[in-house]
């Protein structure tokens, strides 16, 4: 039976959003033993979903955003936020998964059709900034005990040690490296794309 053109590409959507979360689930796994002072570690895990959201869609980051969620709680720092906040943690972790790879998506979406790499970049920059975000806002209704507690101890302000200790430079290595390899893979599996048509 002869599979049709939108059955075709259909196909080829859902065959890259399993590989890129297979991709996300091995870098979320793993980009948490790679620490950058504090609490703040290395991760590659937004990248995958800024190419999922941008070739698959807005519901493909989400899902994306959210399978580096889950994998999260089976990784060490797990523990240290569930033993703050069970509820805090699983909504905050799983919300700003999702809602970043989302947002992602949305702009691309909103920008594909004025410039496509432009569309990429600003999803790459979306990502982290959404995830970062809601991480932060987390933080301060869910585990403000600890924020206030870490704050006077070290002689800061909250929000001061809010960015210095929780998010370091863990933001802006996830902003830099999406601006940089997000776009640049979208490229090449455009390429490897059309070549195969």
């Amino acid at each position: 039976m002869k599979q049709t053109r939108k059955q075709s590409v259909h196909t080829k959507k859902l065959v890259l959003l399993a590989i890129l979360s297979a991709i996300v689930a091995v870098l979320a796994y793993y980009g948490g033993f790679i620490k950058i002072g504090g609490l703040a570690s290395i991760s590659l895990t937004l990248i995958p979903v800024v190419i999922g959201s941008t070739l698959c869609g807005p519901m493909a980051g989400a899902w994306l955003g959210s399978v580096a969620g889950a994998i999260f709680f089976l990784t060490p720092d797990a523990a240290f936020w569930l033993g703050l906040s069970v509820p805090g943690t699983i909504i905050t972790v799983m919300v700003k998964g999702a809602a970043a790879g989302w947002c992602a998506g949305a702009v691309y979406k909103l920008l594909e059709s004025y410039n496509r790499y432009i569309a990429v970049v600003v999803s790459a920059i979306v990502c982290p900034v959404v995830n970062t975000g809601i991480f932060l806002l987390g933080s301060l209704i869910f585990f403000m005990d600890a924020v206030s507690a870490g704050a006077t101890a070290e002689g800061v302000s909250v929000g001061g040690y809010l960015i210095v200790f929780f998010v370091g430079l863990n933001f802006v290595f996830e902003l830099i490296a999406n601006i940089a390899i997000s776009p640049a893979m979208v490229k090449i599996l455009d390429i490897v794309q059309k070549r195969n048509k």
